[in-house]
This record gives structure tokens, sequence and C-alpha cells, in this order.
């Protein structure tokens, strides 16, 4: 109930989006799809779609049809739709804590299950990424029921039992690609103990998954099989370089911070003392964690996949070493201080976290500028960053075009862009993106547009200026919205909200 709870508070309060892809991977996709006009060209069909894009289409297609069914029963508004999907990701997060209890009592006692159930209900970011569109969250339970079915299973259990067991690795794979790490990890557990027809069958059900559903859609959307696939595995050798990087202990310190020191340490003690007891954990999570530390693209996300299954290996490691310490009374007492200090910790984040309305000012915006409904093409000012932080036009409830004009942006071509004279190549609005130089790039801007005028100012969430004040790279400033009177004029209400403010 408790894991429950907090879920249900992110349902309501955590609105927004925490990373590009849960968003513009998932959300906008599947919302454009509906409104017919495949906006960022996924469809082989669209003009200017220049082949395929490497994702799975079998999560956003999923967002498509519950999209289309919520608009069938008359809910249109963006902020409503994402109440259900945050609702359904949230009840479907559960899983990962029954199955973890679950997993965690078959290979100890009551008392160990029910700590690992706690921290599966209650760790402090669990909530937030529950009811978030995160395919490295998403896919947690169906590994896990995958897992505890192979651990639970002997030579009594039916062919049919293997199968499924594998089918649900086939449609974790079909969620995030990278899932095979663990599976495939799984599989050799199962080799190694001579598991040869068993390991057999669970390939089979992969691989009966991979094919009907990834390979299915790949065959209907472009006329073979898999194509999404190798161009993602492709595409991520050749541009591996391109995104956040970091050195290979990167997730080491990752894991030791977010964990909550020292717990985190004994966490990761556990998981090591457990590796004969929980092989069948302790090799797919080293797999899957090692390839992550070798491969340069380095997001704290890509990992978070692992932390269900390090709580349920860490926590019955750590009790296998505090049961064989000399002087386990003496230790016990700062080992209890440790936990309390964790819980602590954890509840201070948690909380906050869990209210979080994350990219506000992005979401807000977009919010903003749907209660004009003759808007046709606006701008974006960031001439201050080099890369643009996409709006979400989702919430703009309508998919229109814009331009982004940014540091590296030459200035002389954007004057001669468009015949900027004629009203109806101007955008009705410029979004100015940070307040630096702000006023400088304004009146630059009207040199253009005369017809500006400050219009509203939004603001980010408290917690996306936290995340800026520690580390800048979190751009997520003030959105300075300016209308364009000559192209949008002002009404009798002028389209504001009644907590609008110069």
């Amino acid at each position: 109930m408790a894991g429950l709870l907090f879920r249900l508070l992110a349902v309501i309060f955590s609105k927004g989006f925490g990373w590009i892809d849960d968003q513009f991977l998932v959300i906008e996709i599947a919302q454009s799809w509906v409104d017919g006009t495949d906006f960022y060209k996924w469809l082989p069909w669209t003009p200017g779609n220049n082949g395929p894009v490497g994702f799975s289409f079998f999560y956003p297609g999923l967002h498509y049809l519950l999209f289309k069914l919520l608009e069938w029963v008359r809910i249109t508004d963006p902020q409503s739709k994402m109440v259900v999907v945050r609702l359904l990701h949230a009840l479907w997060s559960l899983l990962t804590i029954k199955y973890g209890y679950e997993l965690t009592l078959y290979y100890s006692n009551k008392k160990i299950a029910n700590r690992v159930g706690w921290l599966l209900a209650l760790f402090w970011m669990f909530p937030f990424l529950s009811v978030h569109n995160l395919v490295e969250f998403v896919c947690i339970p169906l590994l896990m029921k995958a897992i505890l079915m192979i651990a639970r299973g002997d030579n009594k259990s039916s062919l049919v039992y293997w199968l499924w067991a594998g089918f649900l690795f086939g449609l974790a794979f079909d969620i995030r690609y990278q899932t095979v790490l663990i599976s495939g990890g799984v599989g050799l557990v199962m080799l190694i103990r001579n598991q040869w027809k068993e390991s057999l069958l669970v390939g089979i059900g992969l691989l009966l998954a991979v094919t009907f559903i990834q390979g299915g859609i790949d065959y209907y959307i472009w006329g073979k099989p898999f194509v999404q696939l190798q161009t993602y595995f492709f595409y991520n050798v050749n541009h591996a370089t391109e995104y956040t990087t970091g050195p290979w202990y990167n997730y080491i310190l990752f894991l030791l911070a977010v964990l909550i020191p020292p717990v985190s340490l004994f966490l990761l003690f556990g998981y090591f003392r457990s590796y004969r007891k929980l092989f069948i954990l302790f090799l797919p999570i080293l797999i899957f964690f090692v390839f992550h530390s070798w491969y340069p693209n380095k997001q704290e996300r890509f990992i978070t996949t692992l932390i269900p299954f390090i709580f349920i290996s860490g926590v019955i490691g750590w009790q296998m070493i505090v049961d064989g310490l000399f002087n386990p009374d003496f230790m016990k007492k700062w080992i209890r201080a440790a936990w309390i200090f964790f819980w602590v910790i954890n509840f201070i984040l948690l909380i906050p976290i869990s209210l979080t309305y994350s990219k506000k000012a992005r979401v807000e915006s977009m919010d903003y500028l749907s209660h004009y409904p003759g808007l046709n093409y606006f701008i974006i000012e960031d001439t201050n960053q080099d890369v643009l932080r996409f709006p979400p036009q989702f919430y703009l409830k309508k998919w229109i075009p814009y331009d982004a004009l940014m540091r590296n942006t030459n200035r002389k071509a954007f004057r001669k862009m468009k015949d900027w004279s004629k009203p109806y190549n101007q955008p009705g609005f410029v979004l100015f993106y940070q307040p630096d130089n702000l006023n400088e790039r304004v009146e630059w801007m009207k040199h253009i547009f005369p017809g500006l005028e400050y219009e509203t100012t939004i603001e980010p969430g408290w917690i996306d200026k936290i995340l800026h004040w520690l580390n800048p790279i979190n751009d997520n400033q003030n959105i300075y919205i300016y209308r364009n009177k000559t192209v949008i004029p002002a009404k009798a209400n002028d389209g504001r909200r009644p907590n609008d403010h110069e």
C-alpha cells in the first residue's frame, strides 16, 4: 500500500517529462500518429522520411492505441491523457514490488523479503520513474517475472511454462533492446547448470516474441523484418561517442551515490557475496553493468534497470555477511544506524521527488500557446545554447512548424530565410529561453519583427531550478514568451489565463 500511495501521488503531481526519450520517443510520436500527421517522420510514407529511425514501434504503438481509445471516450486534454498514462504505469510498476518480494522470499526468508519489498516500494526515485515513460523502467516487471519463473522451474515444469518465461524476456526486448544482455545472462546461467532443454525453450519463447512483435511490426511498416533493430545497432556503433560520455567507473559512482552510502556499500558488497546463491542474478547484472560501463554513451537512466535486482541480491548477500561477522552484536548497532540514516535521507528525497513537475517551463509554455487557436508558426530563440531543447507540442494540441535560433545559427542567413515583411511568414510567438542577455536578444529580434511585445514568463519547477543550480547542463530555466501582434493581435481577454502576469 505504501508503494501504491507514493505512486498515486506521483500520478497526480509528477507532471511533465524527465528526459527526451520518455516524451519525444513515445508520447509525441503516438499522439502525432493519432492526429494523422507523423510530425517526426518515423513512417516510410511520410514525406521527408529518411529511412528507419531505429527505435522499436511496440511501446509507442501501445500509446497510440491508448490515445485512440481516450479520444474515442472524449478525453482529449493532454494533461488528462497523461494522468491516465501515469496511472497505468504506476499500476504496472507495482508488479516489480510483487515479483521482487517473491523472488527474494524464494531465495531467503520473510524478514529479508519484507526489507526488499520496502526498498522496491519506497526507494526515493522509484515513484517518479514508475509513472514516466522510461523504457529502462517499464521493462523491469517482465524481466523480474521471467527470472522468477526460471528460478522456480524444475524438470516437472511444462513446455509452455518455459516458453512463456522466454516470451516475457522477448517482450522486454521489444520495449528495450538492451535487456537481451540480462536475458542472455540468465540463459548462460541455465547452460552452466546443464538446463539445456529448458534454456532452449526459453530461447524459443524469446525468439517468438521478438519475431512476431518486433519483426512483424517492422515487416508490416517497412516490408522487411528487424529493419528498426538493424538501424538501431549500426547507429549506436557509429555514434556512440556523440552523446554523454564518461569514464568506465561512472556507473559505480552513480550507484554508490543514489543508493545512499554507507548502505550503498552494503548492497554492492552483498551483491558480490551472493554470487553463488543468486548466480541467476549475479551474472546477468554483471554482464549488463560491464557492457554499459564499457560503452561510451553513459546516461544515468540506462543503469536504473539494475537497481531492483541489486536490492534483491544485495540485501540477501549483505545479510549473509552480517550473519558471518565475528562480533555481530557490536557491528549490528552500527549497521542499524546506517539503515536508519538511509531511510531518513530516502524520505527526505522521496516526498519532493515524487511530487516533481519536471520540465515544467517547456510543458507550460506549449500549454500557454495552445490558448491561441490561430497560431500556425513560432520561433524559439536560445542563442546561449548549441543544442535545442525541443518544445513538447503534445501540449500545444496541434503540430505546427517552428524554427530555432541557436548560438551556431548564422544570423545573416536567418534574416534572409524568409520574406519576413509578409505577416503570413512571421511567427505568432517568439519564445526566449534563459535570461542571459535577454534585452539585447529581444531588441535584435524586434528589428525583424517590430510587432513583438512581452506576453508572459513561464518559470521552471523548483526541482528543475535546483538541478540547474547543481549542474548548469540541466538548462531548465525561464521561458519568456513574446507575442507578435502583427500576426496575433490582442483580443478582449488576449488569450491569457487568469494567473498570467507581466
